[in-house]
């Protein structure tokens, strides 16, 4: 008997964590992430331990040994370079979302759909995330340098650890209008609060937005669980809701 019980407190940590998948997801897709996360324990039975940050932060915590099982970065480069370097599964990776930036302010009507406040101004601070970290901070700059507007606007930029801190400088008003992800501030089909701009695509490269099962999840039906779920109508539905691309057609 006393075998017995030492062998189900052996195994109950196990069973519970072959129930829960942790989940590195990138800033801007934090709202559509917490949707899914919902819907994905209710329809699954799975659970979901959800950590985020700026792609750039959360590669390097993975890179290090983090613990995470699944990887939702905001570009293709990050989950390309851990298969390379032998942490995430081969032939693992794929595209869950397409994303798209807009320049947004909280003040109702201060940016229209021309955006030309940025070269009239009328504003002190303007924020992007750290482009060298966050995809999003790298396509504003490419859209700034799109519009020849680097040195007018590179004295009043400042910088957001990922994009989730870039909403708040805007929300706070410590900046008055800056790029963020159109997730962050779409609902219902449109633009919630303020005014925005948001930028065509052609400005920018894609914002192809990947995920990468890790190889500390290879054995983890929850974790592949997930990523087949993210794959799904229901989960692709929740995307597109926060103003997401629709995947192309496969």
């Amino acid at each position: 008997m006393r075998t017995f019980l030492a062998l189900v407190a052996y195994f109950i940590p196990i069973i519970a964590l072959a129930h829960e998948v942790t989940v590195a997801v990138a800033s801007n897709f934090t709202a559509p992430m917490k949707v899914i996360a919902q819907a994905f324990e209710n329809d699954t039975g799975y659970k979901t331990k959800l950590a985020f940050g700026a792609t750039g932060q959360l590669y390097a915590q993975i890179r290090n040994g983090a613990p995470f099982q699944v990887f939702l970065a905001a570009d293709e480069k990050a989950p390309a370079q851990l298969v390379t370097g032998g942490i995430a599964v081969v032939h693992s990776q794929f595209t869950y979302a397409t994303g798209r930036l807009v320049l947004w302010s909280k003040t109702p009507g201060m940016i229209n759909e021309t955006a030309e406040v940025l070269k009239r101004g009328g504003f002190n601070k303007i924020a992007i995330a750290n482009p060298k970290l966050a995809p999003y901070g790298a396509a504003a700059m490419e859209v700034i340098e799109e519009m020849g507007l680097v040195s007018l606007l590179t004295p009043r930029l400042v910088e957001g650890s990922n994009i989730g801190q870039t909403l708040q400088f805007v929300s706070s008003g410590n900046a008055q209008l800056g790029f963020v992800a159109l997730s962050q501030v779409f609902d219902n089909g449109r633009i919630k609060g303020g005014s925005g701009w948001i930028v065509p695509s052609g400005m920018h490269k894609p914002i192809r937005q990947n995920a990468v099962l890790l190889k500390a999840g290879q054995q983890n039906p929850a974790a592949e669980a997930l990523m087949n779920y993210l794959r799904s109508s229901k989960a692709q539905a929740a995307i597109q809701s926060f103003g997401y691309d629709a995947l192309p057609p496969k």
